[in-house]
């Protein structure tokens, strides 16, 4: 489905908005005008350049602003343009974190599917990038042992982070 904005069919055709919105003819039936779409895919386009999101994300921001039809339209013309696709998603956010946070493997997961990143998609990540995450976990693990050494015994320690689910392997040779 080719779709084209307010500007490019004036362009076109001349005519005033309205006329257009009369006259634009697809051979999928939908029920808002073209003007709706392109106002809902402006608002969701800024939502997304501001800050990369999940697909689930932004369904959430604009359920109430705009009817389900256009938010699928706009979502579907968005991911066949490149602006939207959660496995980029997912690996911005995981690198991200390795750079400014101290996290499990569990915990990461619990954080992309808190996004609304389908398990599909992060099962198939993490097993692509199974080395890499375990890496990060052990340092991790390392550098949260360091820095609650002073305040916790090796017991208390063991507790922790097990609690925040880091991994045996981890907490082992973090410890």
């Amino acid at each position: 489905m080719k779709l084209y904005n307010l500007d490019d069919i004036k362009k076109i055709t001349n005519e005033s908005p309205n006329k257009i919105e009369d006259e634009y003819d697809d051979s999928k039936e939908s029920s808002y005008s073209l003007i709706d779409f392109d106002k809902a895919k402006t608002r969701i386009l800024k939502y997304v350049f501001y800050k990369k999101r999940s697909e689930n994300e932004i369904r959430k921001k604009f359920e109430k602003e705009f009817s389900e039809e256009i938010i699928d339209d706009v979502l579907e013309n968005l991911k066949e343009n490149g602006y939207i696709n959660d496995l980029t998603y997912i690996d911005r956010t995981v690198n991200e974190f390795i750079i400014l946070k101290n996290l499990s493997m569990k915990e990461v997961r619990y954080k992309l599917m808190s996004k609304g990143v389908k398990s599909k998609d992060i099962d198939e990540y993490f097993s692509e990038n199974y080395e890499t995450l375990l890496e990060y976990e052990k340092k991790s693990a390392k550098n949260l042992v360091r820095k609650k050494s002073n305040q916790m015994d090796e017991y208390e320690l063991k507790g922790y982070l097990i609690k925040k689910g880091y991994k045996e392997e981890s907490i082992k040779e973090a410890i």
